[in-house]
């Protein structure tokens, strides 16, 4: 995984509560046998008037242009703005995967479900919970103004929006070993290798010496 330190970008608004997983990534697109290719699908029945397929060209399709991920605004956002409950649903990992292969690196939400909040850590994709209010003022901003840039400190667990239109600094928590997977970049397993490196050497060591024949 990308290690996350620090991002600055524009956010991108979802302005709905309880958005579920079939919703990031609707069911049909489970059929597909890879771990890639999903971030062309991310909110896709939101996204196109027609219903979508796996491998379909969405160039053929017809987008709503009033939804935030086709407007030309929010292009080359990495930050989505969500509302609260955010994830909910089925425990389908691929919509982690489709949010961060379009290229959304930190979701900030005032609330989150608790296994779509796992799934993005393992992922690399940093959920953020502030409180409501500070939520419903990021959205405002964005309402009146469109392009928000947003700076994420993981290290100093902060957001930080200053621009000519408001300044909002904002601590978030985030447990410590989350913290360390995605600042090295590791996921679950990968932390855990790391964290156990000196006593898996050693476990190692003895046991060829007391099994030779691992050799």
């Amino acid at each position: 995984m990308t290690p996350f330190v620090r991002l600055t970008s524009h956010l991108v608004p979802i302005e709905r509560e309880n958005v579920d997983t079939d919703a990031i990534l609707p069911k049909q697109y489970m059929a597909m046998i890879t771990r890639q290719g999903y971030g062309a699908y991310l909110f896709d029945s939101w996204r196109y008037r027609e219903a979508g397929a796996p491998g379909q060209d969405n160039s053929h399709r017809t987008p709503y242009p009033d939804f935030p991920l086709n407007m030309p605004v929010y292009e080359g956002a990495q930050i989505l703005l969500g509302g609260k409950n955010f994830g909910c649903g089925s425990s389908r990992e691929h919509a982690v995967w489709a949010i961060q292969q379009y290229g959304i690196r930190a979701l900030i939400a005032s609330s989150f479900a608790d296994i779509f909040y796992g799934n993005c850590i393992r992922n690399g994709v940093l959920p953020i919970s502030l409180p409501a209010e500070t939520v419903d003022a990021l959205f405002d901003l964005v309402r009146q103004h469109g392009r928000v840039e947003t700076t994420i400190d993981l290290e100093a667990q902060q957001v930080r929006v200053a621009s000519q239109h408001a300044e909002i600094t904002c601590s978030f928590e985030i447990e410590a070993r989350h913290k360390s997977s995605l600042l090295l970049g590791l996921d679950e397993i990968g932390r855990i290798l790391a964290e156990n490196r000196t006593a898996l050497e050693k476990l190692e060591a003895r046991r060829f010496v007391e099994e030779s024949w691992l050799k």
